[in-house]
């Protein structure tokens, strides 16, 4: 109908097909044709002036949640229409492509009053939102996981609106997005400088602050590269997305190993050599033993990740009914994330997140003392055990939290006066040792639930020493038997 129609509609499927009602679901409608007062929701629907490129097309919005609001609505489109002249179909162009533009950014209509200002002053129409607006609305549409959406929300926050919330979306530029990261570059810099400043003054004005590292600045680039291709979908700006253009170096830092060397210049110094340590064999055995001792309620925990190099969130969220202790194996098929503070059991994030690993004999051994000792544990409870289904609990039987296990682990490591380590590096640590015992880089892959071997390759193969050291001595082996044969 070229005046518009309201109607309604609803999620609906037919069970035959599984293809949507749309309008036609029959809950929508009561035995006397009239429409249903509590299913469905309220839709208005208008035919737009043709594109730039004679097509057709319609106007519409669903989801509203009354008739009023959808015939409201609908008046309101039909007074911007009704703006322009019908012999002045450039002006009733732009006004329809004002209306689309709206309605697919779930935006409200236009203001009639402002547009009828800019008409009489012969200036552009397009209600193009800036790249703030934008972003704060496209958040709260977002369907991914609920970290994920915290971490968009703080990058935009932080970092997008304060340098790129006042250009309008479809005018953003390369230009715009390498000046942010210059800026940001900048501030690390003045953070750099205040910290190492000797007035005390300055270096309190940048307490708590830290420089915006190369991992986080990918985070940005990749936020907004989501963001703006959601938006070329959404077909509210056209072309190429400029974030995909600019580079961000980003290198992820490499672990480095605890030589005896580095042992003691912090030792000295207190200075640690790089943002990821990993421990030698010899200095995980001495945290184990020690753990064993002080801390036996999670020294099994910590084994397993030290041996086999599973998460944090994955040791956690280890279900009893995945540790297979005669077939030597466990599957790791759950974690417990926290969301804020809040811990939360969801599956691994991706498919190589989802995978068996096979047991040593060492590590097996000290899963079934535990399992024997959580049995004791249970007994002594009675009714109050939880059945939470997990493998590792507290002596309680409630979950871990994943952020009390960390936090014992820091004051364990200090108490036992080895060099610091994060409780993520003991993941390093079992995929360096199995590197150096020659494990094959794609058996290390598998075990660590990573997606490639290329990940694995560029984070752990500078740091197999003993690798490098045979390699080196098979060369000089090879030239000295050779000049002996020339001698």
């Amino acid at each position: 109908m070229p005046d518009g129609s309201i109607f309604k509609r609803c999620g609906c499927r037919h069970p035959d097909t599984g293809k949507p009602y749309g309008n036609d679901c029959p809950k929508l409608r009561r035995a006397n044709r009239a429409w249903s007062s509590d299913h469905g929701h309220w839709t208005y629907q208008l035919e737009l002036p043709p594109t730039a490129g004679g097509q057709r097309r319609q106007l519409r919005r669903s989801g509203l949640p009354t008739r009023q609001a959808a015939a409201d609505e609908l008046d309101h489109a039909r007074a911007l229409l009704a703006l322009a002249p019908r012999e002045d179909r450039r002006r009733r162009t732009e006004i329809g492509d004002l209306l689309q533009t709206a309605v697919r950014a779930k935006r409200p209509l236009p203001d009639v009053d402002r547009i009828r200002q800019r008409l009489r002053g012969g200036g552009a129409l397009t209600d193009m939102p800036t790249v703030g607006d934008y972003l704060t609305g496209w958040l709260t549409h977002l369907s991914v996981d609920d970290n994920t959406v915290r971490g968009y929300e703080s990058i935009v926050r932080v970092h997008l609106i304060p340098h790129l919330g006042d250009v309008p979306l479809d005018k953003l530029r390369t230009t715009h997005i390498r000046g942010m990261f210059a800026a940001i570059e900048r501030r690390n810099d003045d953070i750099r400088t205040a910290k190492a400043s000797p007035d005390p003054a300055v270096r309190s004005s940048v307490t708590g602050v830290r420089p915006t590292g190369p991992t986080t600045r990918q985070r940005i680039r990749a936020c907004l590269r989501k963001a703006i291709n959601d938006a070329l979908a959404d077909e509210l700006i056209v072309g190429t997305n400029p974030a995909t253009l600019v580079k961000v170096p980003g290198d992820r830092p490499l672990p480095i190993i605890w030589e005896d060397e580095r042992v003691q210049h912090w030792k000295a110094t207190g200075k640690v050599p790089g943002p990821v340590m990993v421990w030698t064999d010899a200095q995980v055995v001495e945290f184990l033993d020690y753990a064993a001792q002080h801390a036996p309620d999670l020294y099994p925990m910590w084994h397993y990740m030290a041996y086999r190099g599973p998460r944090r969130g994955e040791a956690c969220g280890l279900r009893d009914s995945e540790v297979r202790l005669q077939r030597r194996e466990t599957t790791i098929n759950n974690q417990i994330a926290t969301h804020g503070y809040t811990p939360v059991q969801k599956p691994p994030k991706s498919r190589a997140g989802n995978r068996d690993v096979v047991l040593d004999a060492d590590t097996a051994k000290v899963l079934a003392a535990y399992r024997a000792r959580r049995a004791e544990w249970r007994l002594a409870a009675g009714a109050a055990w939880p059945d939470t289904g997990l493998f590792f609990v507290r002596p309680d039987g409630r979950p871990w939290h994943p952020n009390a296990v960390t936090q014992r682990f820091r004051k364990l490591i200090r108490k036992a006066g080895l060099p610091p380590i994060r409780l993520h590096d003991l993941r390093h640590s079992a995929a360096t040792l199995a590197l150096d015992a020659g494990v094959d880089i794609k058996v290390v892959s598998v075990q660590l639930g990573h997606s490639t071997t290329t990940l694995t390759r560029d984070t752990y193969q500078s740091v197999s020493k003993e690798l490098h050291h045979e390699a080196a001595d098979a060369v000089a082996n090879k030239i000295k038997n050779k000049r002996r044969k020339t001698a």
